[in-house]
């Protein structure tokens, strides 16, 4: 299992480095599309739609993501989504989400059982998600910053939470998580941030504003992994697919990163809000 995720990691992420230097910013938005609408099945399926629904779902993710680059590039106005009345409300609704919604939702152990809501839910994750990565290809560099922070913060908490690990973050929830592994990350981002912050010769921000971004961060990674969780637990299911070996479905995967990378999109691009 470990081997096959090694490889996974060893085949997938160089390419992907690969396409966001180097893809023009619209064939990168076409790429991450096809992810976006293997990502909307996978959530349709935990959500409990029937196989033509799940089809039907994912394919209107992909055709919202599909007119959001056609809004950007051939329409009218040729404006930045993230920038439009739309974009502003989808990355304020996921935004709002993650901070206070998820967080809510995971401490008071909600079982939501009605499939449209999850839908709903799903789609102002994903989009908004599939989007910030589109987005901050602008800015290469802060992008691969906070997915670097998701990476440290998910390593350490691991070996952390295996060496240590006395106190259950959230047993009904995910059993192999712990207290310790959360202080583990949370003190690995923090020194992770400090050495980035040096050996930058233009850091992105201050050293403080910095600390507090990445701890935010890292916060809003656990709650992501944890609620892809809590839905998986309520649907019955290990893994929300088989489509990476070793890791099961893309959800799987994304699941801190899509908490995180919205807040790090509208962190990074809010000078550009007032415009």
């Amino acid at each position: 299992m470990l081997l096959q995720r090694v490889l996974t990691v060893a085949v997938v992420l160089p390419l992907m480095l690969a396409a966001l230097w180097f893809l023009p910013n619209l064939f990168w938005g076409c790429l991450l599309l096809a992810g976006l609408i293997i990502a909307a099945r996978e959530w349709a399926r935990l959500s409990g739609h029937t196989r033509p629904m799940c089809l039907l779902y994912s394919g209107l993710l992909g055709a919202a993501g599909a007119a959001i680059l056609w809004w950007q590039y051939a329409g009218p106005d040729r404006v930045e989504f993230a920038l439009s009345p739309a974009g502003k409300a989808l990355y304020g609704a996921s935004v709002a989400f993650w901070l206070g919604i998820a967080p809510t939702w995971l401490w008071q152990r909600w079982r939501v059982h009605d499939r449209w809501i999850l839908s709903v839910v799903g789609a102002i994750v994903l989009l908004s998600f599939w989007h910030a990565l589109v987005w901050l290809q602008s800015w290469p560099l802060r992008l691969l910053l906070a997915l670097s922070v998701v990476w440290v913060a998910d390593t350490a908490a691991y070996f952390v939470g295996r060496r240590f690990g006395r106190n259950k973050l959230a047993p009904e929830i995910s059993p192999g998580k712990t207290w310790e592994g959360v202080w583990g990350a949370l003190v690995a981002v923090s020194v992770y941030w400090v050495i980035v912050f040096l050996l930058l010769r233009e850091a992105p921000v201050n050293l403080l504003s910095g600390l507090i971004l990445v701890l935010l961060l890292t916060s809003l990674s656990i709650v992501g992994d944890l609620f892809e969780s809590w839905i998986k637990r309520i649907a019955g299911v290990k893994d929300s697919g088989s489509l990476l070996p070793g890791h099961g479905g893309l959800l799987d995967r994304i699941d801190s990163l899509a908490a995180v990378t919205p807040l790090a999109a509208l962190y990074f691009g809010f000078p550009l809000w007032g415009g």
